[in-house]
């Protein structure tokens, strides 16, 4: 098993996601730069949290042209697993792997704090080793976390199982309480809270080793 972590300039939360995966589960990763085009050998595929190339234009939106998204969106075609987080998901979205947009909190103030979330694991790969209706608590670290989207496409995803994850006590403003969102296929898997810092007892809670964890069932 072998999990490949995107590193953008402006990354922060590639090694985070190593440390988790191999010093908390015994997954080996592979650290893949922007600019890289092989993703040989790669079961699955984590595009972290940070502020890809500076976040200078919008969220996500410069590293949606990264030659390694190029690749990363076709391994996600052939059904591939995928999972963006905070940054990672905005990079979805500007990638058009998953619908909507990340904009500013509803307060426009940075949150870092934990946060509960309702799981309702559907056909996403990522989640199913979690019961539907489920309360687990990841951290949070975002100023642009609230996710938008029509309410008729709303409606679509809900009706499709694809909002999976639910903020509790919603932090930021997201429509629909959205935390996070599968494609309809399952294996892409975008969330703003961060699963990889809640894989420690002594750091933050064990409730994210199931989420990575998921990739060795």
């Amino acid at each position: 098993m072998t999990l490949g972590v995107v590193v953008f300039p402006g990354s922060n939360c590639d090694r985070d996601v190593r440390w988790a995966a191999e010093g908390c589960l015994g997954i080996r990763t592979r650290f893949l730069w922007h600019e890289e085009r092989d993703l040989t050998g790669l079961d699955a595929v984590v595009i972290p949290g940070g502020f890809s190339y500076g976040d200078y234009l919008r969220c996500g939106a410069i590293a949606r042209f990264a030659p390694v998204l190029q690749e990363v969106m076709a391994f996600a075609q052939r059904g591939g697993r995928v999972l963006g987080i905070c940054n990672g998901f905005q990079v979805l979205t500007e990638l058009g792997l998953l619908p909507g947009a990340l904009t500013r909190n509803r307060h426009l103030h940075f949150l870092c704090e934990p946060t509960e979330l309702t799981v309702q694991p559907g056909a996403c790969s990522w989640l199913q080793s979690y019961g539907a209706g489920e309360v687990v608590s990841f951290p949070i670290a975002h100023g642009e976390g609230r996710y938008q989207v029509e309410p008729e496409q709303l409606r679509q995803l809900e009706d499709n199982g694809q909002v999976v994850l639910r903020y509790c006590r919603n932090p930021n403003g997201s429509v629909g309480d959205v935390a996070g969102l599968s494609n309809a296929a399952g294996n892409v898997l975008g969330l703003m809270p961060h699963p990889e810092r809640a894989c420690d007892a002594t750091t933050g809670g064990v409730d994210g080793r199931r989420l990575l964890g998921s990739l060795l069932s």
